[in-house]
């Protein structure tokens, strides 16, 4: 399974909308253009199909933590 796979399943189970995407990675200040991500969800053999990196990945789940349960405190124990 690749990064745009779990991406895409993300974003049906959750039902985000592409805002909500740019939105969640704003969080974790990382830029991403709706064109950008448009390519990201298109089929693996289109011409604009972009691969997701593992950046992209990483950074989408770290701001949908902040977008699920808000901004930590910084006093949370491990």
């Amino acid at each position: 399974m690749t990064n745009n796979d779990i991406l895409k399943k993300l974003r049906v189970a959750l039902h985000l909308r592409d805002d909500d995407i740019i939105q969640i990675l704003s969080l974790v200040n990382f830029k991403i253009t709706k064109s950008e991500l448009g390519a990201i969800f298109r089929k693996e053999g289109h011409p604009k199909y972009m691969e997701a990196g593992d950046q992209i990945l990483r950074n989408f789940l770290n701001g949908l933590i902040i977008h699920l349960r808000g901004p930590g405190t910084g006093e949370e124990k491990s």
